[in-house]
């Protein structure tokens, strides 16, 4: 079983002026996959606090998959990568990658994400765009892979 955490990084959801719809649509998503959401919770576009957030709930529940939703586009208060690469220790770059590729299919505008995706101890952070379609979309491009990078993360390297 899968368990993920998720964190949505939003200013005017922690505010209250905005309801935190990215973080229930991923949650939706994520139980239709079989896995299992272990934590959820809303920060604002902070690096730090992002960054504790990330540590905290990596330290503290060890999630598999650690996604977050918004704070990856282009604007001043958009630092989600940032935190993310504070947090860190190795990058997998080609899940971020791969998620841009396919959201270049339905929007030009995927080209401006800027989310990364990493490893931390034997958690895989996952850095997601802050609008529900997207995030869904985004974590689909990538969900097949996410089973087999858990495998590796655990330490079950065999190949099949």
């Amino acid at each position: 079983m899968i368990r993920v955490a998720i964190v949505t990084v939003s200013d005017s959801a922690v505010a209250g002026t905005r309801a935190d719809r990215s973080g229930p649509a991923l949650r939706e998503r994520v139980e239709a996959l079989g896995w299992t959401v272990c934590a959820q919770e809303t920060v604002p576009d902070e690096r730090d606090q992002i960054a504790a957030a990330l540590r905290r709930l990596g330290g503290s529940i060890q999630p598999m998959l650690i996604l977050t939703a918004g704070g990856t586009g282009v604007s001043l208060r958009d630092v989600t990568p940032e935190a993310t690469r504070d947090v860190i220790e190795r990058e997998a770059p080609g899940l971020a990658e791969l998620i841009r590729d396919e959201g270049r299919k339905a929007t030009p505008f995927a080209a401006l994400s800027r989310g990364i995706a990493g490893l931390c101890g034997k958690s895989l952070i996952v850095n997601l765009p802050g609008s529900p379609k997207g995030a869904v979309e985004s974590l689909d491009s990538v969900a097949a892979l996410i089973p087999h990078a858990i495998d590796l993360l655990e330490g079950r390297t065999e190949h099949r």
